[in-house]
């Protein structure tokens, strides 16, 4: 397995966090903290370059609210500084990791979203059913061939253990620093359980909930041999 070393003066680099900048700030540009980060665009950047290569950096209180969609959810907002941060690790990290991801992973990815993995489903749908056949000899005329058994993880991001989190991470990624930077995204976030959980809203969030499943997804499809699988 391919490790990689001497990352993290990568995510400092000024150009990254300048990318960082950019994604943090699509679709807000004229919410009033954007417009006021961007104001002092290259001092801030300059202050976040600075935070990080010390390793002095230290993610703010996040902030707190539910929403109903229409199912209740408790989000975690983070700072916009914050999240330029989080962007500008996604942008060196991720790459490493996505291109070992199944192809049939969808959540959160570029190039896949719930859009292709509802016409996948459409596709395996039709290739199990033979394009809706139609069962012989059942109980009414309205049953095909085929079956779909749909799973959610309770509390999933509740539960998600930091040590197995980071042991998988720390296959790939062998740079102290970039661990380090890791933990203390983790470790912002208040549970009931020390050493589990990450908050809803989170970019980082969503990658690390990849990075945690690629384990399920690889166990699914390389061990029980589940040919129909979309995560």
């Amino acid at each position: 397995m391919k490790s990689y070393k001497n990352l993290y003066p990568k995510i400092y680099y000024y150009k990254n966090l300048e990318l960082a900048f950019k994604k943090a700030k699509r679709n807000k540009s004229f919410m009033p903290y954007v417009v006021k980060f961007e104001e002092n665009l290259e001092n801030e950047l300059k202050q976040l370059q600075k935070e990080l290569k010390s390793q002095t950096y230290k993610p703010r209180k996040l902030k707190r609210f539910i929403i109903r969609d229409p199912k209740t959810r408790t989000i975690h907002a983070s700072s916009f500084r914050d999240r330029i941060i989080y962007h500008a690790l996604c942008n060196i990290i991720e790459p490493i990791f996505d291109k070992t991801f199944i192809h049939d992973s969808y959540a959160s990815r570029l190039n896949k979203g719930i859009h292709r993995a509802v016409e996948r489903f459409d596709k395996f749908k039709r290739k199990v059913s033979k394009n809706g056949r139609l069962v012989s000899n059942f109980y009414n005329k309205n049953n095909i061939i085929g079956y779909v058994l749909k799973a959610d993880i309770k509390h999933y991001f509740d539960t998600v253990d930091h040590k197995i989190l980071l042991n998988i991470i720390k296959r790939k990624i062998k740079d102290k620093k970039i661990i380090l930077l890791i933990q203390k995204i983790l470790n912002n976030f208040d549970t009931k359980i020390k050493g589990s959980g990450m908050p809803l809203g989170n970019l980082t969030s969503q990658f690390f909930a990849n990075v945690y499943l690629n384990e399920l997804d690889y166990f699914i499809k390389h061990k029980l041999k589940a040919k129909y699988y979309i995560r």
